[in-house]
């Protein structure tokens, strides 16, 4: 609940339920201090926070976190990292935002001064993970090299946030920053125009997404793979103009049916299946681009010769990059499309790794599970 924002001023506990990270996987219950917002900072009130598959590896591997120059097990750290909440205290300078603002986040804040955040790249900055005493080049990512969202509060850079309309559910500002990593892959790296066609493998959030973001851009067609029919029905609710499910079709020869036989302009990989690599770059045209937007677990063939003799673009993203956040959280207010549809369930702060669990095996096919504080 919004307070008077004349009044400048929230009540504000000095300590917090948080969850931290010991062993893999042993997460804790316990009483933090409320984090105190410095320069060009903002204290948020964390109402509600999804669950990221990059959580679960986080949790339960460590890499790509980084708390003070190494894994993150046993640093009384908190992960977490899709959350929005509450704007109830200002740092010094700031004035870009008002107590009682609803915001929603973006995960990096660069050190700003390196080339990549100078290039405006602030999700490849150069001093990832260095934050910490004694070496502090000012780069933060929250849940990720610094406390997270699994809590009561945060501390934000100012460059990390985004406006919530009122008329925007808690949960469904959770979601603004998984249309902005699809964003990022399909228009800030990938320069999609409208016409294009483009391809989604894999219908998890990222991808379902990635059909959302697609279409409103004007792709055409928007194609989706997956292996789960009712995943797939939700790639149609969200935009797709073709669906195949892999399991009864071969999606290379689909898809360049679809094309008249050319391939797809555009392929965004988020399945992360060891097959995953080389099905898009052969279902990509020549001269097209494969972005690859999944954490693969195990080692990925890649057909380089393909690669090379079709002058095919492949890169990858790591997050939301370049304020793509921004724009799809414009989308999501105007309703252009529906990120509600991906949010499954929902449990308590103290139901943490009940929600966790429920991410990590799928059950009640769960697709986006949301924590909500309050």
């Amino acid at each position: 609940m919004r307070v008077d924002v004349k009044s400048n001023q929230f009540d504000i506990p000095k300590s917090m339920k948080a969850w931290v990270l010991g062993d893999p996987d042993e997460l804790s219950y316990v009483d933090k201090p409320v984090p105190v917002p410095g320069k060009a900072e903002v204290l948020v009130r964390i109402d509600a926070i999804a669950v990221c598959g990059t959580d679960l590896e986080v949790i339960s591997h460590g890499p790509p976190a980084m708390i003070q120059g190494g894994l993150p097990f046993n640093k009384n750290w908190t992960p977490g990292h899709e959350y929005m909440g509450t704007v109830v205290k200002l740092g010094q300078g700031v004035d870009e935002f008002d107590i009682g603002d609803r915001v929603t986040v973006e995960i990096h804040a660069g050190c700003g001064h390196c080339k990549r955040c100078r290039q405006g790249m602030y999700t490849s900055c150069l001093n990832y993970g260095k934050n910490y005493q004694g070496n502090d080049k000012g780069h933060r990512a929250n849940g990720f090299t610094t406390d997270g969202g699994f809590a009561e509060y945060a501390v934000n850079n100012i460059n990390t946030l985004i406006h919530v309309p009122d008329n925007m559910s808690d949960e469904e500002a959770t979601l603004v920053v998984t249309a902005g990593t699809a964003m990022y892959g399909l228009t800030e790296l990938g320069g999609l125009v409208a016409g294009e066609s483009v391809v989604i493998t894999g219908p998890g959030p990222i991808g379902l997404m990635g059909v959302a973001v697609a279409k409103a851009m004007g792709a055409q067609p928007v194609v989706l793979t997956g292996t789960r029919d009712n995943r797939l029905k939700i790639g149609i609710e969200l935009g797709a103009d073709h669906v195949i499910n892999v399991r009864n079709k071969d999606p290379v020869e689909e898809v360049k049916g679809l094309t008249g036989g050319i391939g797809a302009d555009y392929v965004l990989e988020c399945s992360g299946a060891k097959q995953s690599v080389n099905e898009a770059l052969y279902m990509c045209s020549r001269g097209g681009r494969v972005c690859l937007a999944a954490f693969p677990s195990d080692e990925v063939p890649v057909d380089v010769k393909h690669i090379v003799t079709n002058n095919i673009y492949l890169y990858g993203i790591r997050g939301e990059g370049k304020s793509a956040t921004h724009r799809a959280g414009a989308y999501m207010e105007q309703g252009v499309f529906d990120a509600t549809k991906i949010h499954t369930h929902t449990f308590s702060l103290k139901e943490v790794p009940t929600a966790l669990k429920y991410a990590r095996e799928r059950i009640e096919d769960a697709i986006k599970v949301v924590v909500k504080i309050r």
